[in-house]
């Protein structure tokens, strides 16, 4: 049996790829890829989404502004958001997100950062949409705003960082946790832990392409062929075959994102 893999977060919108855009989707579907979602970050990220899901049927979209996108100015936030709201009506887009927190890289607006958080999870009750987390350096915060925020369609942590706490209390609150390329890495603290921690009805895999490249291609463009390395770790860490990872973080993403 062939194995087919779902790429739950990728960026195929990303200059990097603006050569052989076409070519490298064609190779990956080829080659047993067989979903991917791709996902925004800011309006015009989103909207690329939404048109390579419009042109390629086994392509979805989710649409977000995240914490490093964010205006600086609110009232373009709310033009933004507004927009956001629009073009996230498409029956392509399957989720708000990549939304949340990040203190690694903006430490100077963090208010601002839980406010956009916050008004992108009444986006997504509003369009009965779940979301698609951002947590970089921020876990205390963002896990009190999900505490205080009824998410109504719950959500994943994309590229999930593998702090034991996080994990835990987002498993708690009924969310998700998707695996990319750091687990890795050689260097990967916990990953064998967090594997483990996390139920088999509860994990996606991604590659975030074009980043993160997973051992043996780490430091090389990334694409969702590489899904392939992070199911092996998987596979190993939870003792099962890498068909078994394969078919289960396949229907656990078709399931969440309630794809036909």
């Amino acid at each position: 049996m062939k194995i087919q893999y779902f790429d739950s977060h990728a960026h195929y919108d990303d200059c990097k790829f603006d050569e052989d855009r076409e070519k490298v989707i064609s190779e990956i579907y080829n080659e047993g890829v067989t979903k991917i979602i791709s996902a925004g970050y800011n309006l015009e990220s989103s909207k690329y989404a939404i048109n390579l899901a419009n042109d390629y049927e086994f392509i979805y979209a989710t649409c977000g502004i995240s914490p490093n996108d964010i205006p600086e100015d609110e009232t373009q936030f709310k033009i933004q958001l507004n927009e956001l709201k629009d073009l996230s009506l498409n029956n392509k887009c399957v989720a708000i997100g990549e939304i949340g927190l990040d203190y690694y890289w903006n430490k100077e607006n963090k208010e601002f950062q839980k406010i956009a958080f916050i008004e992108q999870i009444n986006l997504a009750n509003n369009l009965n949409l779940p979301i698609v987390i951002h947590c970089r350096d921020a876990v205390y915060d963002t896990l009190e705003i999900l505490k205080k925020y009824n998410v109504d369609r719950k959500g994943v942590f994309h590229c999930c960082m593998l702090n034991r706490e996080l994990v835990k209390e987002a498993l708690n609150l009924g969310f998700y946790i998707s695996f990319a390329g750091p687990i890795t890495f050689k260097n990967s603290k916990n990953a064998s832990e967090i594997i483990k921690m996390v139920p088999d009805d509860k994990f996606f895999i991604e590659t975030d392409s074009p980043y993160l490249s997973p051992e043996p291609n780490r430091g090389k463009r990334n694409d969702s062929r590489n899904l392939k390395h992070i199911a092996e770790k998987i596979a190993k860490e939870k003792d099962k075959s890498l068909l078994e990872i394969s078919k289960l973080s396949y229907k656990n993403t078709i399931n969440f994102f309630c794809i036909k």
